[in-house]
């Protein structure tokens, strides 16, 4: 971790969660809290209920990891948002070859690997649409959500806390089981967000 990725990373952790939301809806959002919110609400309509969302990079702390360029800094809506999904057997989704740890982290969903996840890839395409801007998504064990925030200092915002579900459901029948979901999801993106160009607690922590 370079020292401005530090410096970022430091201040993101001493904003309220206001502060913070606020900060993602005026760098990621244009400022159009209202786009925000159709993102979010695409994600519940689209979701199992017990899956909890959180958005972590360069959106959250303003800098890349990689780098510590600002965020957009190829030019407005040029950075990615990336996304998270933790629990709700979301791991389950996913094709047995696009994991970087077996069975508990998988690899972005994104143009280029739509065949790891093809379930998502709606969902993944609808919000990309909402934010004007790439979208990835990945699942993760919860365990490692823990390690990447805690010992690899990863800040992380919440954008839908998930509740709890009885064990045993199967993650893609759950998700076929909600038909209307996807057409919720591509309603959200017909509606044009009033800007194109231009939180790592959240709502609540996973």
């Amino acid at each position: 971790m370079n020292d401005t990725v530090k410096a970022a990373t430091e201040e993101s952790r001493k904003l309220t969660d206001d502060e913070l939301r606020a900060r993602i809806i005026k760098r990621a959002f244009g400022g159009d809290a209202s786009q925000y919110t159709r993102f979010t609400a695409a994600l519940r309509e689209a979701l199992p209920d017990d899956v909890t969302v959180v958005l972590r990079g360069s959106a959250v702390i303003g800098v890349r990891w990689e780098d510590g360029a600002p965020f957009d800094a190829d030019g407005p809506c040029t950075s990615d948002l990336d996304i998270t999904l933790v629990g709700g057997d979301m791991l389950k989704l996913w094709d047995e070859n696009a994991f970087y740890i077996p069975k508990l982290h998988t690899a972005p969903l994104n143009d280029e690997t739509a065949e790891s996840c093809p379930s998502l890839v709606p969902l993944r395409r609808a919000l990309s649409t909402i934010a004007g801007r790439p979208v990835n998504i990945q699942a993760t064990a919860s365990f490692i959500q823990y390690v990447r925030d805690v010992l690899f200092d990863q800040p992380y915002f919440t954008l839908v806390e998930g509740t709890k579900e009885p064990e045993g459901d199967d993650a893609a029948a759950r998700l076929a089981d909600r038909p209307t979901r996807d057409g919720v999801a591509a309603q959200q993106a017909e509606t044009p967000p009033a800007h194109r160009a231009n939180p790592t607690r959240g709502e609540a922590r996973a």
